[in-house]
Order: structure tokens, then sequence, then C-alpha cells
């Protein structure tokens, strides 16, 4: 197959999922007492999904990855050789050819391959169908944030990772940051008094663009369009979710992990767009005003700009006896005892995968569904508030029927671009 073409097959493939929950569903969990290979397979073959493939390998001497699928035949290369170059993982890449699979479909392909823990990298977009597919395949999952990019779907993958812990599956979501060591300390004392009862938090995500949308005189002929928005999927709110929900849901993540992930009562929020992004529909700055039912509030600022002087991700936690500030590298607590943390700090990313791997092979599978959808919901809950300059309340959110997903996709087949939202006139399902 071209490199560059992938399958014309359906994606959905609705009976291919049964099928293949039937067949795959056998509740044999004998690795899990800590002997024996973890076959990993790979779904979406970018930077984050071969990051997280070396740290799946890394987690586990006996993970050995032999499955791996992608839209792409040069992404799948470029992720295997990748892997293969370092000399720590090597030996256990093993991928044959008859196991990478091209295509929309290759998600299903990689479910039936006979691998236990399956890695969930693809574009947002893409999450809820991919772990509904995966749970009922029975497997143990790893799905990078956020846990998709409008409510409906958001709402299917977290009944099926409630699922997956009713069949003693380990699912583990990639909101990294809850790995690692230096803030789980830091909201391990605001939880338990250090700054007294939390009044206000203000979170910063200031950056500059993460995937540029290139004008459309750059698109290859013939090029469809389905393909031409996965190629640019990070501009396209049904793929991403738009910045807040993709980028700085992570910091959306830490406000209701603050709060002991009570999610907000409501919130209201401003954004646009203020430079040229040729055919893609995202906002590049959007703030959010959240409001708890005990009167907390919480303020999110998030900016994908280009040439600014000012880049910032820091979140400043003020309670009625002290602050709590993650800023230029530093956590630290400012009350009457100051405190700045010290100790350890392993690569968060590379933690998550080891507590993962752990909780397989000690048959205590972990399940982060609940706190996954919630935050993802909290960073929905104010892109819609922005996208439409209503007040939006989280009583809504779980009723929301927006569904952004295509109902019929088609590699081949037309594909509309939604317009950018317009706060004023764009409808909230």
């Amino acid at each position: 197959m071209d490199s560059n073409s992938p399958s014309r097959r359906d994606f959905l493939k609705t009976t291919a999922v049964t099928g293949t929950a039937s067949l795959l569903a056998t509740g044999n969990y004998a690795y899990a007492q800590g002997s024996g290979k973890l076959k990993v397979g790979l779904v979406g073959c970018g930077g984050r999904g071969t990051g997280a493939a070396a740290q799946a390998l890394n987690a586990d001497p006996g993970a050995v990855l032999t499955a791996v699928g992608d839209v792409y035949q040069s992404q799948i290369s470029n992720s295997l050789t990748a892997l293969r170059g370092e000399a720590a993982i090597a030996d256990r890449v093993q991928v044959a050819a008859d196991h990478a699979f091209v295509g929309l479909d290759a998600y299903l392909k990689v479910l039936e391959s006979g691998v236990d823990v399956v890695l969930l990298t693809s574009p947002p977009g893409f999450r809820p169908l991919h772990i509904k597919a995966a749970v009922a395949a029975g497997k143990h999952i790893f799905a990078e944030k956020p846990m998709g990019t409008d409510a409906a779907g958001v709402r299917m993958a977290l009944e099926a990772t409630r699922e997956a812990k009713a069949k003693k599956l380990a699912f583990v979501a990639g909101f990294c940051w809850r790995y690692d060591y230096p803030r789980r300390e830091l909201f391990r004392r605001i939880h338990d008094g250090a700054i007294g009862q939390v009044r206000h938090i203000h979170s910063t995500y200031l950056t500059g663009p993460v995937k540029p949308m290139p004008p459309a005189s750059d698109r290859p002929a013939g090029m469809s369009d389905t393909e031409w928005q996965i190629k640019n999927w990070y501009n396209f709110v049904w793929l991403s979710g738009d910045g807040l929900v993709e980028q700085a849901c992570h910091s959306v993540d830490k406000i209701l992990w603050a709060m002991k992930d009570v999610p907000p009562l409501r919130c209201v929020g401003t954004g646009g767009r203020v430079n040229n992004n040729h055919e893609g529909n995202i906002y590049d700055h959007i703030d959010v005003f959240y409001e708890w039912a005990d009167g907390t509030r919480a303020t999110m600022a998030q900016r994908q700009i280009p040439n600014c002087q000012h880049n910032d991700n820091s979140d400043y936690i003020a309670g009625s006896k002290g602050f709590g500030n993650i800023r230029g590298g530093f956590v630290e607590i400012q009350n009457e005892n100051k405190w700045r943390y010290n100790g350890q700090a392993p690569n968060m990313y590379q933690v998550e995968h080891n507590e993962f791997f752990a909780s397989i092979r000690k048959g205590m599978p972990l399940n982060d569904g609940e706190r996954m959808a919630r935050s993802t919901l909290a960073g929905l809950m104010g892109r819609m508030a922005a996208y439409s300059g209503q007040e939006i309340t989280w009583e809504h959110m779980l009723k929301s029927q927006e569904n952004l997903f295509p109902a019929n996709p088609d590699w081949n087949a037309p594909l509309a671009i939604a317009p950018m939202a317009i706060p004023g006139k764009y409808t909230v399902l």
C-alpha cells in the first residue's frame, strides 16, 4: 500500500465491533499474576503514540509490542524505526508485517490481533469509538487525553470505562500530571488543609500554535475532505476539540484536582480567533470562568497565538490560609510554614505506565475513567460557553446532545467543514 494511501474501508463497521467483542472478551487474566508476556497494541503512531509505546515497554520487562495501526503507513514506519532504535526495548518491538495495519479501521484489526493491552493515541475525536471497542474486546487500555470532543462521545466512553471496571480491566488516562510526584504532594497537602479552604484557582496555558493550519493551496490534488481534515486534525473541532479541550485540558484537570474532583456548577467564557486559520474552525484563545456551588471560582486562560512575548503554564490556588503555586518549575505552598517540593521527580509519562502495568500484574487494575470524563466534560463546558456566549451548567453537560462526529464518514466522500462558532449565533444542544 502506498505510504500515504489509507484503507478505503468504512471504519465504523458496527458489526465488526460486535464480532470482535464476542471473540475476544474471554476474561482470561492469568498474566495479571506477574508472569508471562503482555502483548501490547498501539493505535495512532504519531509522536505521542510512539512515546507511549516506549514507556509501555520500559514499564514492564514482559511487555512486547506486537501490533500497530494508523491511517498512514509512513507514520507506522517512522514509529517502528524510532522504537527499534532504543536499545533497552528494541528486542521487544516484535511487530510482524502482517500486524502493521493501515486505515481508519486499523484499530479493529489491532484489537483482533491478540493483544492484551492497547494504547489509544489517535486524535481525540476517535477516542470514544476506540475506547468502546477496546472495552468490548476485553483489553487493558491506556487512553490519551481528552476522552472525546463532544458530550455525547464522552458519555459513551464513560459508560465503557464503567464496563471496564466490572470486567476488571485497567483503564489509565493520559492526564499525566496526576502521575507527577511534585504535584501529587502539593495537592495532597492542599486537600489536607495546608492552605485552608480553596477559594479561587487561576490556571494559564499560554503558548503558540500546536499544528498551524496550512493554506488550501497546500492541499494535494485529489485529497479527500476526510483525509485533509485528519491530516490537519488539530485545526478541526470534531477531531481535536479545540485547543482548550486538547491541550489546556491539563489545566482544567488540575483545577478539578484542586476541587477534589467536584465538578463546577456553571461557567461562562469568552474567546475567538485573531489569526488566519485558513479552513480550520478552532479558536486560538479562550478564557473560562467557572463557579462551584459553594461560591468558589476558577479562571482558565488558554491561548495558542504565534509570536507573543510571554508564554505561561502555571496554576495559582488561593485558600483561606495561604496559597499553592505551580510556576516556573516550582511546586510550592505559601503560608506561615512555607514549603517547596524538593523530592524525587521521575518522568510523569513513565510513572503513569509503570503504575498502569503494575496494576495489571497485581490483578488490581487502575481505572481513571470517572475523572477523565469529568475533566474532559469541564473542558467541553468551557468551550461551549465561549463558542455560544451563554452560561453553561454542569447539568446541561450531563444531558447535552452535542455530537460532532460525522455520522457516516468515508475516506473518499465529501465532508463539509463546519463554520467557526460565533457567540450569539452558535446553537447549544
